[in-house]
């Protein structure tokens, strides 16, 4: 989910390493459904990591959660979230509840499949 498989963190050549087989399993037998994503979301309260986001998709229950937040130069924050892909690709995604703060995503400095 932190897209290390992206950024070449992650040598699927190399020898053992910690969390060896689940991440194996991630690239040879199925999909990540979730991804790390920056946005940035406009108010005056810093988002708390751990806090849930919300789409429609997800009918109710959370598709993400922010693992970083910080000041943005401009006002709000810029937060790195784990979202749900389905999520992040076909609705909005809000911070707290469907009524929340609509994150805004940005680009990261590397390509995202």
């Amino acid at each position: 989910m932190a897209n290390l498989d992206l950024t070449g963190a992650v040598n699927f050549k190399k020898g053992c390493y910690p969390g060896q087989e689940i991440v194996a399993r991630m690239q040879y037998l199925g999909k990540n459904k979730r991804r790390m994503y920056l946005a940035h979301v406009d108010g005056d309260t810093a988002p708390q990591p751990g806090a849930e986001l919300f789409s429609m998709e997800m009918e109710g229950q959370s598709c993400g959660l922010i693992a970083n937040a910080a000041a943005a130069p401009g006002g709000g924050y810029d937060v790195l979230a784990v979202v749900q892909i389905a999520s992040h690709d076909a609705f909005p995604v809000h911070l707290g509840a469907l009524t929340g703060a609509r994150l805004q995503f940005q680009p990261l400095p590397y390509p995202i499949p």
